[in-house]
């Protein structure tokens, strides 16, 4: 394993397609310039820096939630926060990539 791996996350083995079906959230936490230039459909941006001051709000959605962004980074540092926060998280990876698993 990777350290960049074992620090993030990168590497899930959780069934995104399921999820989805399930109702998991999908979080797009890059910028919303990036966010414009293509994104999954049906995500919900909201850049890595606000989703500290957002993750109360998500827990409360009570579903599955499954972060992406560029190359699997920022998602990564995101899922860290929202796991801390108490939500049951899974770090998608890069969005395109992402994309191609749950379509």
């Amino acid at each position: 394993m990777n350290f960049l791996t074992a620090l993030f996350g990168t590497s899930e083995k959780a069934d995104f397609k399921q999820l989805k079906h399930d109702g998991a959230l999908i979080i797009d936490v890059r910028t919303p310039g990036e966010f414009a230039g293509g994104h999954i459909t049906g995500s919900i941006n909201i850049p890595l820096d606000k989703i500290p001051a957002r993750a109360a709000e998500l827990k409360k959605k009570n579903k599955p939630i499954v972060t992406c962004c560029r190359s699997g980074n920022r998602s990564g540092m995101a899922k860290t926060i929202l796991a801390e926060a108490g939500c049951e998280v899974y770090n998608g990876g890069a969005w395109n990539v992402l994309n191609e698993k749950i379509n």
